[in-house]
């Protein structure tokens, strides 16, 4: 085993056997018992220890990774699940524009020229340095965020210093966590259906912007839209269906394309919780209806 690998098992069995003490409850988006500082402290561990695991595209890990998939690796080392493809994980969190303000495990987003669309990405880890996974030297590699001024096109901040919690109390077990989501939905119940809306609004949404916001307040980040939150979590089946758990439909019953146009929370007792159209936030029957039979793809993200 070689240095590298040994601060990883190392690393990683700290987590677990605090994750055991505390509760087990590991896949939790943000541990109540870890502070802000102490995630981003442990993000920056983890991300330093892979130097020199190979590249290879899409490889997600442990022993190589791609541009992305090293991000979502190391950021599910300390509970918190992020997307898996660039594209989405430059939509998730909050978004950070300026070199001077970009802290320790925040997402950092470069491409050749410096505009368009990202082509690569790291995990800053402070001191002017990120890691990230080279194509072109073939392994995740450290390197000067300086130096990449002209190529850097922003960042966004996965970890945010509300989830801070000093005290000693156990994570909630995933069940209290759903009902936590349902009951914050329910709050918004009637709230006006808006296609397109703004996810820094409460007056009216969409669907994802609905799931997106329910979940923030949960301590729980998800990208913006239907489709990219589908790219994030762990898929279930429906047989497995349990409260909580996000439910990504096609257009119709009948469509030919499984391209996913809504999402909706599922509540429990054969219920969704979303939005849509003239009731707006409000509750449906599930099982055996419309809802059910357009459902593409489930994911669980608590």
């Amino acid at each position: 085993m070689t240095k590298r690998d040994w601060v990883m098992k190392s690393t990683v069995a700290v987590m677990l056997s605090t994750s055991l003490l505390m509760g087990g409850h590991i896949g939790q988006a943000q541990a109540a018992t870890t502070t802000y500082a102490q995630q981003t402290k442990e993000v920056s561990s983890i991300a330093k220890s892979l130097l020199g695991k190979p590249y290879k595209y899409k490889a997600t890990g442990p022993s190589q990774f791609g541009s992305a998939e090293l991000a979502t690796y190391t950021y599910k080392q300390v509970g918190v699940k992020i997307g898996s493809t660039i594209s989405s994980l430059y939509k998730t969190g909050t978004k950070v524009t300026s070199l001077s303000k970009v802290e320790a495990g925040d997402l950092v987003f470069f491409s050749s020229n410096g505009s368009g669309s990202p082509t690569f990405m790291g995990i800053y880890i402070g001191n002017d340095q990120y890691v990230y996974s080279s194509q072109g030297e073939g392994e995740v590699v450290l390197k000067k965020l300086s130096d990449y001024s002209k190529k850097f096109l922003g960042a966004r901040r996965v970890l945010e210093e509300s989830s801070d919690n000093s005290s000693n109390s156990p994570v909630a077990p995933a069940s209290d966590l759903a009902s936590k989501v349902i009951k914050i939905g329910e709050k918004y119940m009637g709230t006006p259906y808006k296609y397109g809306s703004s996810k820094d609004t409460t007056k009216t949404f969409d669907c994802s912007s609905f799931t997106q916001r329910v979940f923030k307040e949960a301590g729980i980040t998800l990208p913006r839209d239907s489709r990219q939150q589908s790219t994030v979590g762990t898929t279930v089946s429906k047989k497995n269906l349990q409260k909580g758990d996000l439910l990504f439909m096609k257009a119709s019953v009948n469509s030919s394309s499984d391209r996913i146009t809504h999402v909706a929370i599922y509540a429990g007792n054969g219920k969704i919780l979303h939005t849509y159209g003239s009731p707006g936030v409000t509750y449906s029957k599930f099982d055996g209806t419309n809802w059910e039979k357009r459902v593409v793809k489930i994911k669980r993200v608590i």
